[in-house]
């Protein structure tokens, strides 16, 4: 069995790294097997997320998907089963991919081929499929031994997002002592660095391993991480900096949660994305779709205080027949709405009941802490500092670099909230 879930070739080897230099590999992968589905449902994943050129449609998606399932299951049930949840990923069918993989590692326990989809349990917003794929994780790397780079930087990130930073680090580093390239263990190393407000030693730590690795995945990802630990120490015009020059139009998301923080924290904020590129991606069909994507078009909306536009979603959001949307997502947006129109107070009334439920945003703990942010800064614009200072006071005792957090708790003029951008 052990021979059998191994990463089978050096393409799917640079795959799993996320350090970018899969693609050409893949490529000639495909070539050189062309009745082989798995390289072929992998190839498709990456064209469909733009990552290999011009980026595939679905229609194109579902006939190259196809293709690949009908040859997978010509070779053997693994090659299908990993196939068919390859499809389900692509599509953003979280949930269902989610339930097929843990069908999948019962039958083929190990499979490093499979680990490349374990962000769906996270992404399906539900907070029972998100403690399966952690406990599932685990499962596999004991499965598998510390010999394996992938299962240790897959668990790295698991432990990371559970607030267990140094045993993250720990992984992490026993990872990438085993194949220096690995991305997700540097992901994860940066979650922990986060985690623990590492500042400067973090951005050092990402700007090195992006240096030898510029072709990396993650690299605006990576950034994104890089100035948010700039925030924390308060080097404010790093982090827009890094913003304006590593992230992208489409990436709407990253920026609008770099920009949030600086506007709570009283600070000009790094460009913005533009508002009718926002009201464009509200309006397509997948605005919908998770609801950490429409969390961040709800966030960019912030960022531009485009208050009616957040009422609206709020609106449509309550309106949805899936729980987290009205449960969670509504009363954030809306929230966000009352921030931005000068009125904190009913912001505090909409999220402080939230609690728990916020895992219902979907993402990881550094996407969704914004909303606790956003509270605390309204709880301080409201004079109940104690309680913002209560709600933050965990951060402020484990991260050495917390200057974002004390500016959030910090007394401003009762002013237009949050700060006015600079023009």
């Amino acid at each position: 069995m052990m021979d059998a879930v191994v990463l089978p070739s050096e393409a799917m080897l640079e795959f799993a790294a996320l350090n970018g230099r899969h693609l050409p590999l893949l490529r000639e992968w495909v070539a050189g097997h062309p009745d082989a589905g798995v390289p072929r449902a992998l190839l498709a994943c990456v064209e469909a997320d733009g990552l290999g050129g011009e980026e595939l449609g679905d229609e194109e998606l579902k006939a190259q998907m196809a293709g690949a399932f009908k040859a997978a299951k010509a070779e053997n049930g693994r090659a299908a089963s990993l196939v068919y949840g390859l499809f389900l990923t692509s599509l953003r069918q979280h949930r269902l991919a989610a339930e097929h993989l843990l069908r999948h590692f019962a039958d083929y326990p190990g499979d490093e081929v499979a680990g490349l989809m374990l962000g769906v349990f996270h992404a399906s917003a539900d907070p029972a499929l998100q403690r399966a794929g952690e406990a599932l994780t685990e499962q596999q790397y004991q499965f598998m031994g510390p010999q394996s780079w992938a299962w240790a930087s897959w668990l790295s990130w698991v432990r990371a997002e559970q607030c267990r930073p140094q045993e993250a680090i720990a992984l992490s580093e026993h990872a990438l002592g085993l194949f220096p390239r690995s991305g997700v263990a540097v992901h994860a190393r940066a979650h922990a660095d986060h985690d623990l407000g590492a500042g400067a030693e973090s951005v050092a730590r990402v700007d090195g391993w992006l240096a030898e690795n510029p072709e990396a995945v993650q690299l605006r990802h990576l950034n994104w991480h890089a100035a948010l630990q700039s925030i924390a120490c308060g080097d404010f015009v790093e982090a827009r900096r890094r913003a304006d020059e590593v992230l992208k139009r489409s990436d709407v998301g990253m920026r609008a949660a770099a920009n949030w923080r600086l506007l709570l924290a009283g600070q000009s904020p790094a460009r913005l994305s533009e508002p009718d590129h926002v009201r464009e991606l509200l309006a397509a069909p997948e605005a919908m779709a998770d609801t950490l994507h429409t969390f961040n078009l709800a966030l960019a909306l912030a960022c531009e205080s485009a208050v009616e536009d957040l009422q609206r979603l709020a609106a449509t959001a309550e309106g949805d027949e899936r729980e987290a949307f009205r449960e969670v997502v509504a009363p954030v947006a809306r929230a966000l709405a009352y921030v931005c129109a000068g009125a904190p107070g009913q912001a505090v009334t909409l999220l402080e009941p939230l609690g728990d439920a916020l895992e219902g945003l979907g993402g990881v703990r550094v996407e969704r802490e914004i909303v606790h942010d956003t509270l605390a800064r309204a709880l301080a614009e409201t004079g109940q500092g104690e309680r913002a200072a209560a709600l933050l006071e965990d951060r402020l005792t484990r991260r050495t670099h917390h200057r974002y957090e004390d500016l959030l708790l910090t007394p401003r003029p009762a002013t237009a909230f949050p700060a006015v951008p600079a023009p």
